[in-house]
């Protein structure tokens, strides 16, 4: 099992606060992530930090500043769809 991390400088209190869900976890990385655009999927990078939203999520690839929103499968695979500069304006956008 991958190390679970947090976003550098955040807590997960801080997460849930600027999110508003209070059930907000931190989640292993170790999954396939795909970028979903109009009838195509792509591999995407191998997650850093993947922050679950009940069956939201909110990725951050290794060696990549952005933050990818997605939707988080029971197979514990991911799909995403959108895509932010910064992990506030991502949070503030679930």
């Amino acid at each position: 099992m991958a190390d679970i991390r947090l976003p550098h400088g955040w807590t997960l209190q801080q997460i849930r606060d600027v999110s508003g869900d209070q059930e907000a976890a931190a989640l292993d990385p170790d999954r396939p992530v795909k970028w979903v655009s109009v009838g195509e999927a792509h591999e995407m990078p191998r997650p850093e930090i993947v922050l679950g939203f009940h069956s939201l999520c909110l990725v951050k690839p290794v060696d990549d500043d952005d933050w990818y929103m997605g939707s988080l499968y029971d197979d514990g695979s991911i799909d995403c769809w959108a895509a932010y500069g910064d992990l506030h304006e991502a949070l503030r956008g679930l």
